[in-house]
């Protein structure tokens, strides 16, 4: 899987790379800002991509993944602050929390690459926090997302 990192602390860029690779995808690039990211999205098409939220030039993690979800890559985020977040996750598969464990995102790899392969519907591992697509949206809450602690 052709994967784009956006993550602006080069350390965690550079592990989740590591992560990636030794998963078996390929890393198509790593982006700290908004504008590195869409330049990215728009040049190389990755697959998919892991999104932090805030990056060098703020909050921007947000606008990126409603620009993947424009162009149909599916995504994560991986955030320190989950609640800043909207209740629609605009668009991700899930979410992440910061700190995550080496087991937790091979997990979240294996179940997107699953979703992206076409096997069915996988049960997301605990470590992904997902949208509760079966609750109305005008009734959803944080506590209706399945919000099991990073594994």
């Amino acid at each position: 899987m052709r994967t784009l990192i956006v993550e602006d602390e080069m350390l965690l860029a550079l592990e989740l790379e590591s992560e990636v690779e030794a998963s078996g995808h390929q890393v198509i690039g790593v982006a700290s800002d908004f504008a590195e990211a869409v330049k990215l999205v728009d040049d190389a098409m990755p697959e998919f991509a892991f999104v932090d939220i805030q990056l060098r030039d703020g909050p921007t993690g947000i606008d990126i993944g409603r620009h993947l979800a424009s162009k149909g890559i599916p995504f994560i985020f991986v955030s320190g602050n989950l609640k800043r977040i909207p209740h629609d996750f605009v668009g991700a598969v899930g979410a992440i929390e910061k700190p995550y464990t080496v087991n937790g995102l091979q997990n979240a790899l294996s179940y997107v690459h699953e979703l992206l392969a076409g096997a069915g519907s996988p049960v997301p591992p605990p470590s992904l926090i997902v949208l509760n697509t079966t609750a109305p949206a005008e009734h959803e809450s944080g506590a209706e997302r399945n919000s099991v602690a990073a594994g």
